[in-house]
């Protein structure tokens, strides 16, 4: 009896001291977890004060109520403050949080700060395509321009284009879009230069450019081009310390909301997520479960999912959440009109 009662206190101990043990010991993984839910409709903390996330100046705006969440994910850890391994234990039991491998998160060859720099120039894009978004779908104009963001490495254009060059034309056609900016590069072929105009300083000037073809057979020009956008009136979007581009389709309904008579939600509580491009294309997102979850805790009931995520949703959606599958912000529209309506919703797409 005596040799059982010590064989169980050193079992006790060691299984003490291993659990201690692992509460230290750092692990290689972080932990994706639902982060903070803004609505597009409401007010965001700016430099310590309440102010509206989203902001119209210069045109006729219109009351909102209830809310278009945007939702977020936050990482716990980082590459120099891992999670011990005691929280990755409990974060496997938890079904709102995923474990990652931290160069997954933050890429070796990129620091924490240019990680932060490249999500917050993504978070600006992603709200200038969601203006665009909106005012295209409003059929309310505005100006499209092409710019030289970035010179790829060995690029034929070095020496030549800069950095902030706005391409005018190619070959005498004038490029509005990057669409356009490929299609003149192609028609262009690698035999001869283009005749490309820009602006630079303010001034336009004539630079000759000769494509290089790549491996697919893509006729490249050596840039990597953005569209910059000049509206007819100023939307000013609100939000600190959120990065990347997921907020998209959801900035671009809250605007579309605050430009337009009625609530797009009838006044009830729509979550959602997704990327928007100008032409109201709805992309893919990354921690799409996390925000399920987070959607839940902020008292929605219904969710705008992009379908390209249906395959991660299926299987996981939380108890007392609707989730509709878009591909468009057309689609969206749809899914809120009959929210609003408090129609029969089994028609909308699902990702089942």
């Amino acid at each position: 009896m005596r040799r059982r009662r010590t064989i169980g206190w050193v079992s006790l101990i060691a299984a003490l001291a291993l659990a201690l043990g692992m509460s230290f010991i750092p692990s290689p993984y972080v932990i994706e977890q639902p982060g903070p839910v803004f609505n597009t409709l409401g007010t965001s903390s700016h430099d310590g004060t309440e102010t509206p996330l989203i902001s119209i100046t210069g045109a006729p705006t219109y009351p909102t109520a209830g809310s278009l969440d945007m939702l977020t994910v936050s990482v716990v850890g980082t590459p120099t403050s891992l999670p011990s391994w005691a929280e990755i234990i409990g974060a496997f039991f938890d079904t709102s949080k995923a474990i990652v491998p931290v160069d997954a998160i933050y890429p070796p060859t990129v620091t924490v700060d240019e990680q932060n720099q490249e999500n917050q120039a993504m978070m600006v894009d992603s709200q200038q395509e969601a203006i665009a978004a909106a005012l295209t779908n409003l059929d309310i104009p505005f100006q499209t321009s092409v710019t030289v963001a970035q010179l790829t490495a060995d690029s034929p254009a070095t020496g030549i284009l800069q950095v902030g060059d706005t391409v005018d034309s190619v070959n005498g056609t004038a490029v509005t879009s990057v669409d356009e900016l490929r299609a003149a590069v192609a028609a262009n072929g690698d035999a001869q230069p283009a005749s490309i105009v820009i602006t630079r300083s303010g001034a336009q000037q004539t630079v000759q450019v000769t494509p290089v073809k790549a491996s697919d057979g893509t006729l490249l020009l050596g840039i990597g081009a953005g569209a910059t956008y000049t509206f007819p009136f100023t939307v000013d979007i609100q939000l600190d310390n959120v990065g990347g581009p997921s907020a998209g389709m959801m900035f671009a309904l809250g605007i579309i909301d605050q430009l337009t008579p009625g609530e797009l939600n009838g006044g009830k509580n729509v979550a959602g997520t997704g990327t928007i491009s100008a032409d109201g294309t709805v992309g893919a997102i990354g921690g799409i479960r996390q925000k399920l979850y987070g959607a839940v805790d902020s008292g929605a009931s219904y969710f705008l999912a992009p379908a390209s995520n249906c395959d991660e949703v299926v299987g996981h959606v939380p108890a007392g959440l609707q989730v509709f599958a878009v591909k468009t912000l057309s689609d969206s529209l749809t899914a809120l009109n009959d929210i609003s309506a408090g129609a029969d919703l089994s028609s909308l797409p699902t990702c089942d």
